[in-house]
């Protein structure tokens, strides 16, 4: 029965669950794990330094930031921490950017021209940061690497929505290099993450759709986007890794491409307004591991009680045929109450 114990952080950190990275391991197999599993893309600042241990809040070196954060996972019950492996990141313009930003704003490369000029770092000249961090993991804890945006995430950024629409038009061989030059720049930087043990898994995390449809045509997703994502996945594979997929959006005209071609094992990021997640359970479920799914929306205007019970609802209904790690349908941004978040992972770790 719910109570107010379980909104408690105390509680939940007092609680002091054991890490046990096989546990994610089980639900990326689409299998039941030892107990119901906690996944989350992120969080958010002020809540990761309510869930740390304090001894870190004092702290000022250059890791203060990621020791925070794996404590906070930790300590939320989380079987892994989320981080980048290191600072590496496509250069774009200034933008203005506050509650929302445009497509359009900070791209660089409009034509073939500013294309030749445009400075691509190399990720190979970034310091991966977990050799320093992996002692900061307890016991039975993995890192969970995620990328600097995606594929497509990146080219919008550097290109602009509108102008990318009219250079397939008008320029698709330009429109390749684009693709190619990221896409390959990606590659790098996930293969100096698969070089470390501590590593457990990869998130892809690439935002592919609106509402009601992909960002571009799936016939221009199968040509651009989805190539490049499938090489990524066959390396994360190659090293013995599951590969999560993080994207928001309509995406059912090419799930069947991000399940039997590009061998994503778990699809995370679900909102009610397009699919709820326990509708995209019953449709998914014998073919890749949903992930998280507990609509952002309705976590922030629900009552703790309301999200405790539709988590637990989740964690009941996938808990013979497995394949499901409970967690938000996107992430925890600021504005999330903090109750109402930790109603939804009391659901797990009581």
């Amino acid at each position: 029965m719910f109570t107010n114990e379980y909104i408690n952080i105390d509680t939940i950190k007092a609680l002091n669950r054991k890490p046990d990275f096989e546990n994610l391991i089980k639900v990326l197999k689409r299998e039941v794990p030892n107990r119901p599993t906690l996944f989350e893309f992120f969080l958010n600042g002020p809540l990761y330094e309510r869930l740390c241990d304090e001894k870190f809040l004092s702290q000022n070196d250059e890791l203060r930031g990621q020791k925070i954060t794996i404590s906070a996972f930790k300590n939320a019950g989380y079987d892994y921490a989320t981080l980048h492996p290191s600072a590496f990141h496509f250069k774009t313009a200034a933008q203005h950017s506050e509650k929302t930003r445009s497509l359009n704003g900070g791209s660089l490369i409009y034509d073939q021209e500013s294309f030749d000029q445009y400075v691509w770092d190399d990720p190979e000249n970034f310091e991966c940061v977990y050799p320093k961090l992996q002692n900061e993991l307890s016991e039975g804890m993995k890192f969970v690497a995620c990328g600097p945006s995606g594929v497509l995430e990146n080219v919008l950024a550097i290109v602009g929505f509108d102008n990318l629409c009219y250079l397939i038009a008008d320029e698709p061989e330009l429109v390749q290099e684009i693709f190619d030059k990221v896409g390959s720049s990606l590659m790098s930087y996930y293969k100096i993450a698969l070089e470390h043990d501590s590593v457990g898994a990869v998130i892809v995390n690439d935002d592919w759709g609106f509402n009601t449809q992909t960002m571009l045509s799936p016939a221009d997703m199968r040509k651009f986007v989805i190539p490049w994502h499938r090489k990524i996945v066959q390396l994360i594979h190659s090293k013995g890794k599951p590969a999560i997929m993080h994207s928001c959006g309509f995406l059912n005209e090419v799930m069947d491409d991000i399940i039997d071609d590009i061998k994503i094992d778990g699809k995370h990021s679900y909102e009610d307004n397009i699919e709820p997640v326990e509708k995209a359970y019953e449709r998914l479920h014998s073919r890749i591991a949903i992930m998280g799914g507990i609509d952002l929306d309705f976590i922030c205007r629900s009552t703790p009680k309301e999200v405790y019970d539709r988590s637990l609802s989740m964690l009941e209904r996938s808990s013979v045929q497995g394949g499901y790690g409970l967690g938000s349908g996107n992430s925890i941004p600021t504005y999330v109450p903090h109750e109402n978040y930790f109603a939804m992972i009391a659901a797990a770790i009581f």
